[in-house]
């Protein structure tokens, strides 16, 4: 059974688009280093769905192949940089 990890940032005041694009490359570039985690993805919220966002800016989904895969992902070398 896939587990789905979500995480929902709100960034420093200053944080530059490029930062963004480098930190989202680093995310998705863990999938194939940490096993079980089967994909990464990072994007800001919808333009419809910014005023549900509640100061949100980030999200960040990530599938893992199992529960037991979750431990193993939240203390990677890969993870933890």
């Amino acid at each position: 059974m896939p587990v789905y990890h979500i995480v929902l940032f709100r960034l420093k005041q200053g944080v530059t688009s490029a930062q963004l694009a480098t930190w989202s490359q680093i995310s998705q570039a863990m999938v194939g280093k940490i096993p079980g985690l089967i994909s990464l993805k990072t994007n800001p919220p919808l333009p419809i769905s910014v005023p549900r966002a509640k100061g949100f800016d980030m999200g960040l989904v990530a599938v893992l192949e199992s529960p037991e895969h979750v431990a193993g992902y939240a203390t990677h070398p890969a993870h933890l940089e």
